[in-house]
């Protein structure tokens, strides 16, 4: 097992890679010019020499639930082709998703709705900086983070949306 000195020392032979200090005296190092969201290609490398490379992009390779794999065991030719790959199939563009017809057609909500309930109470549901927000007159009622959910409770409640 390499220590967490050669480990370093390893991972610094890719200009290509930015360390990053984090908590606990771990490690990441993170690749900027990713193609895809992710940009960290070893993550927690701490002083025991556990440590993990994202290998979630790499076909064949055995990763868990986050695209992970354990580093804690790796030889020095291991870890370093497991980083050249990752960095490889991090610097590919991803794929173009294909549009999906129904959602392409799926009608977007309006950023404010007004809403009728027993006994003619009124309820106004309103979108405000990502979030939505159901108001009795000026009293906030609920608030949800998806239009649906936000539904699912007014009609739960026995409420229906005005024209």
């Amino acid at each position: 097992m390499l220590s967490f000195e050669q480990k370093l020392a390893l991972i610094g032979q890719f200009p290509e890679l930015t360390r990053k200090d984090i908590s606990l005296g771990r490690v990441n190092f993170h690749y900027e010019d990713s193609k895809h969201d992710k940009k960290t290609v070893v993550q927690h490398l701490h002083r025991n020499g556990n440590g993990f490379v994202f290998a979630g992009l790499i076909a064949g390779v055995d990763t868990d639930e986050k695209g992970l794999v354990n580093i804690r065991d790796y030889s020095e030719e291991e870890l370093t082709s497991l980083i050249r790959q990752s960095i490889s199939s991090l610097d590919s563009a991803p794929p173009e998703k294909p549009v999906n017809p129904k959602k392409a057609k799926k009608r977007q909500p309006p950023s404010e709705e007004a809403w009728s309930g027993p006994s003619g109470s009124k309820l106004t549901l309103t979108l405000e900086e990502d979030m939505w927000y159901i108001y009795a007159g000026l009293n906030l009622d609920c608030v949800f983070e998806t239009y649906e959910e936000a539904v699912q409770y007014l009609e739960e409640e026995q409420f229906t949306r005005q024209a």
